[in-house]
């Protein structure tokens, strides 16, 4: 009588167990699937580490050189700083906006010069972590600051 009772307490422990291991099994799948699959986001996963990083303060920088420098480079300028502001929401920063203080225009074109330097570090940067839709917009702020400084 005694293994009677055991028996359906031993059944019920194993399949208690099992289902759990299940359930756990099936949850690491779906974690490392979410992590791995570069369709559900890989800039997903490097926000925590870009909002953090040096790199993130670099185009902050840079953004901002863009948004206080002289309005005289026909329409570059402003140009270079959408193209920033697209690389900077792909990597979940918000650099939006365009700053009040103005700089005069052969001051404005050396901090030109200064965003540009910083975006060519992040660029490297992003490069290197394969953010291919980042270096595009990063390439494209480069270009534009190029064509700014040849305004005349």
């Amino acid at each position: 009588m005694k293994n009677q009772t055991i028996l359906p307490v031993k059944t019920a422990a194993l399949i208690a167990v099992l289902a759990c291991a299940t359930s756990l099994r099936a949850t690491t799948i779906q974690t490392t699937a979410v992590l791995n699959n570069p369709a559900s986001g890989d800039n997903a996963v490097q926000f925590v580490e870009f909002r953090n990083s040096t790199e993130a303060g670099l185009l902050r920088d840079a953004y901002r050189i863009l948004a206080t420098g002289d309005h005289d480079y026909k329409g570059h300028r402003a140009k270079a700083m959408h193209s920033v502001e697209a690389a900077a929401k792909l990597l979940g920063l918000d650099v939006a906006g365009d700053l009040k203080d103005r700089t005069p225009q052969a001051l404005s074109d050396a901090r030109l010069q200064e965003a540009q330097g910083l975006l060519n570090r992040v660029l490297e940067s992003a490069e290197v972590k394969g953010q291919k839709k980042v270096v595009k917009h990063l390439n494209e702020a480069v270009n534009q600051i190029n064509v700014a400084l040849r305004v005349r």
